[in-house]
């Protein structure tokens, strides 16, 4: 078993490894393998879409925390130039698990902000799993204003499980750094675009996810709670993680389709971790449409028209 792959694409890793293998012996022994590796080329890429065109809500939520996903680093070193990071929130400390700093995009002067899980162990434990504690939030909003101050436009990517849990976050004050960010991101007057790239769990994605556009790779989940925690909260028991994730509604698709969502960017055959080149220029060109868009809009109209996209979220049936 391939730890590197998850249990779905188990089938798909055998058959990798054993076009790796054919590969080898014919290069050692110079054999002609022309025709049996094109075959299982074919064979690799019909079960590939096969296997990405049929799956669960569930199997989706593991895409999205998928070892081997593009980070945000991974996409703000190759989407922009000239990053320069900004650090602290000026009132008690850094928090790495949030990155933000001053950029160019297509040479126009932005602002990112974002959050990072980490790679290896010990990044992992270095970012937090990405879960930010409150100076991370107080951090992202203090570059906020630093962007309204330029005129600058700020893009986020939100790729968090949700906030910080820790005793010593709630001491300072997660939930007031959180709800301030919401309160504040309202009245920004400067384009603002977030892009889940991955997982968008709880307040600790919303609190850097108030925008004007909001957009979602396609195999990334948006929700206000993780399917094990809201297993553990309806059904008392966590293990039911499969059946909450379908009722949640926490795909791209389903949150298009209830206009939660302004664009679905699209991901290479096998998800993003298999191209990275190839998504982040599907990446590149959604960010510069929406961009230059936004771009055109006054910016005393932003807040306005802000609220009432959010206004608009939400519906009740009988």
């Amino acid at each position: 078993m391939n730890l590197d792959y998850l249990d779905f694409e188990q089938p798909i890793a055998e058959l990798q490894s054993k076009i790796q293998e054919l590969k080898s012996v014919g290069g050692k022994q110079d054999i002609n393998i022309s025709e049996e590796l094109t075959n299982l080329e074919k064979k690799l890429e019909e079960l590939t879409k096969n296997t990405f065109s049929n799956l669960t809500d569930w199997q989706v939520v593991q895409l999205a925390r998928h070892p081997k996903r593009p980070y945000a680093l991974d996409y703000i070193r190759r989407l922009f130039t000239d990053f320069d990071e900004l650090h602290g929130d000026r009132k008690y400390r850094d928090d790495p698990a949030i990155v933000s700093g001053f950029a160019l995009f297509h040479d126009i002067p932005i602002v990112v902000i974002a959050q990072q899980k980490g790679r290896t162990i010990k990044e992992k434990v270095y970012r937090n799993f990405g879960m930010a504690k409150p100076e991370g939030y107080r951090k992202a909003l203090r570059v906020m204003k630093l962007a309204e101050k330029f005129n600058m436009p700020i893009l986020t990517f939100i790729d968090t499980a949700g906030a910080y849990p820790g005793i010593g976050a709630e001491e300072r004050g997660q939930s007031e750094a959180i709800a301030t960010n919401l309160f504040e991101m309202t009245d920004l007057k400067v384009p603002i675009i977030s892009t889940v790239i991955g997982e968008g769990g709880s307040g600790g994605a919303l609190a850097i996810g108030v925008c004007d556009k909001l957009l979602m790779l396609q195999y990334s989940i948006y929700s206000v709670i993780s399917p094990e925690g809201c297993a553990s909260i309806l059904w008392k028991d966590s293990t039911k993680a499969t059946r909450a994730a379908k009722e949640m509604k926490l795909t791209s698709e389903k949150l298009f389709e209830l206009g939660l969502v302004d664009e679905i960017i699209k991901e290479p055959l096998g998800s993003a971790y298999r191209d990275i080149n190839l998504q982040v220029e599907n990446l590149r060109d959604a960010l510069y449409k929406n961009l230059t868009e936004l771009k055109k809009i006054p910016s005393e109209q932003l807040p306005e028209l802000r609220y009432e996209k959010l206004k608009k979220m939400g519906a009740i049936t009988e």
